[in-house]
């Protein structure tokens, strides 16, 4: 496995959680005139379209074709905040959206149209976005979905200070609810990340049409204003060294990983991963030039899907052009750190992650469990499901990879304290727990944690958290992954509408979150709300298919396989995947059918 903090390698399988978008100040002038008098009368928040600026300056590079449409529009919301509930009650069931409006302390519920949102990663077809070229003709049409916890920041000095909204949409395949939202007084950046593809467009100048689709504004009550934005794409090149912060910025950027649970992605290409097993799949970073505002970020280093294209925060790119003054655009230290990606004490390149502190000294007293909330620990089913041959050069042999996720659906969190007595390898585990006010009750023994000194992993490992077997047709175990020790962080945002869900959990950095080889003590913990994906994609932790024969066999994902940690339901912590497989030793296949309303392989 590799670390959540780097993947040196190219995971093959497609990845976004629990990523982070970047706050930004968005200090646009002038704010969207008031809708008229048929928009006015819907209910809810007042929303406006507004560009951050008239004008933008993008990318196109010669090693990675295609323009990236961060074209800096927002969508902002006064008089209260644009707020949804997105749930499904099982994956036999549709995704059902609502719209929460508070007035005072009166809340409303208005339920979106049946089949609008299919999935957790925001309103589809939003925005629609036409670009004509320097003679007026058109070039590009197209609509975009919209994240409401996308990329955000106050237009006014008196909105509140934090959103209290989670800071990117799930894209798990396996999500099963999500709360979404642009906070009073803020605006959230429309472009999509990477779940819109690059366009091609020449070299040249063009002005974009921005504008949001007709049925959310008869919808939201939106007033139809348009916003009109000239755009200069310039063609770029990696190895063409150049003075100003956007070549190096860009390089670094698009160069350094996502780190995530490696192996926590799924999309189109693939790209680095994180979480070693615990990660992202393969999908080189878009490069983000100097002049890049605050772009959305999906899911930076976790999750089922890439990230959005990494759009460096002002701070971190004011910082790296200091370091790089004096030195060419490729220097050696030069833009270290407007690195993006997960490292230490930073995540997106902008949010500090420092790791829960754990207890100082070891337990006091006897053990005991005492009856409080307990975490529920549940397993989603496999995702990301691909053969491969392991990354080893041995002609014929065949791996069945894939991703996993074991989430807590609470009430209360997962801690997991290890202690270290000099000179033993092994740390000592402890779960604690916690009464309704937080104070700490009770604590006892739940085995021990181990150091994984592999590069790309270093840091300390949970032993026992889960386990995953490939089952035969008559679910009788055939094989086993190697896998079962786990340094705990929260990848995805998995139901954020269950009691108690943390829509902010801090150890989403592994980095901190895991400890180092000194450590004395860590502390690791699983959030309620919140998943912890790792991909299985090398020998030791994917199924070796080589010799088994073609037919239906089932991935099972087992939380907490010796029910070592104490839980309110140890029945639910099974997850079943169906997969078919065929082809020739050397050279087999997979087929994964869908799981009831999940087509996701």
């Amino acid at each position: 496995m590799m670390t959540r903090s780097q993947q040196g390698r190219t995971n093959r399988l497609a990845r976004p959680s629990i990523a982070v978008a970047a706050a930004v100040a968005v200090t646009a002038g002038v704010v969207a005139a008031a809708p008229d008098a048929k928009t006015a009368a819907v209910a809810g928040p007042k929303l406006s379209l507004i560009a951050a600026s008239k004008s933008v300056t993008l990318d196109s590079w010669k090693e990675e074709p295609g323009v990236y449409l961060d074209l800096g529009t927002y969508l902002t919301s006064e008089k209260g905040a644009f707020e949804f509930k997105v749930t499904r009650k099982s994956y036999k069931d549709p995704v059902v959206a609502s719209q929460i409006i508070r007035n005072g302390k009166k809340t409303t519920t208005k339920v979106l149209p049946a089949g609008l949102v299919k999935d957790f990663s925001g309103l589809p077809d939003f925005m629609e976005v036409s670009v004509v070229d320097a003679a007026g003709k058109s070039v590009l049409k197209k609509t975009e979905s919209f994240c409401p916890n996308n990329a955000s920041g106050r237009v006014r000095p008196d909105a509140p200070a934090n959103s209290k909204f989670p800071q990117s949409c799930p894209a798990n395949p396996f999500t099963l609810g999500s709360v979404w939202g642009v906070e009073n007084g803020w605006a959230a950046n429309t472009y999509a990340g990477y779940y819109s593809a690059p366009v091609q467009l020449a070299a040249g100048t063009y002005t974009a049409k921005i504008s949001v689709t007709k049925k959310y504004r008869d919808l939201f009550g939106i007033a139809n204003k348009p916003q009109s934005v000239k755009v200069t794409v310039r063609e770029r090149s990696w190895e063409q060294p150049e003075g100003g912060s956007g070549g190096a910025a860009a390089k670094v950027a698009s160069s350094s990983p996502h780190a995530g649970h490696a192996g926590h992605q799924a999309a189109a290409d693939p790209a680095p991963s994180g979480h070693a097993g615990h990660g992202a799949p393969a999908r080189t970073d878009a490069p983000a030039a100097a002049t890049t505002g605050a772009g959305a970020t999906f899911n930076v280093g976790h999750g089922p899907y890439p990230p959005a294209p990494p759009a460096l925060p002002w701070a971190l790119k004011k910082q790296a052009a200091e370091k790089q003054a004096g030195k060419d655009a490729f220097g050696a230290q030069g833009f270290s750190a407007a690195r993006v990606g997960d490292r230490a004490g930073q995540t997106d390149g902008s949010r500090q992650a420092p790791g829960a502190q754990p207890n100082a000294k070891r337990p006091n007293g006897k053990a005991a469990v005492p009856n409080v909330p307990k975490p529920d620990l549940r397993s989603l089913p496999a995702y990301g499901i691909t053969v491969s041959d392991g990354y080893e050069d041995v002609p014929g042999k065949d791996y069945l990879a894939f991703s996993a996720n074991v989430w807590n659906a609470g009430p209360a969190k997962l801690v997991v304290d290890g202690f270290r007595s000099p000179g033993k390898e092994l740390m000592d585990a402890y779960q604690y727990f916690y009464d309704a006010k937080g104070k700490q009750v009770g604590y006892t023994p739940t085995g021990t944690m181990e150091w994984d000194p592999r590069p790309g992993h270093e840091h300390w490992h949970f032993t026992d958290f889960a386990s995953y077997r490939l089952l035969k047709a008559d679910k009788k175990e055939t094989v086993r992954s190697g896998k079962e020790a786990f340094c705990l962080a929260n990848t995805d945002a998995v139901d954020y509408t269950v009691k108690n869900a943390n829509w902010h959990p801090s150890n989403t950095d592994l980095s901190t979150a895991c400890g180092q080889e000194n450590s004395i003590s860590v502390r690791e913990v699983l959030d309620v709300g919140s998943g912890d994906t790792y991909t299985q994609d090398l020998p030791g932790q994917s199924f070796d298919i080589t010799n088994l024969p073609n037919g239906t066999y089932y991935i099972q994902v087992l939380a907490n396989p010796e029910n070592r940690l104490k839980e309110t339901n140890h029945k639910n912590n099974s997850a079943l995947r169906k997969v078919v497989l065929g082809g020739k030793k050397g050279a087999r296949t997979v087929k994964v059918p869908a799981h009831h309303l999940v087509n996701a392989n």
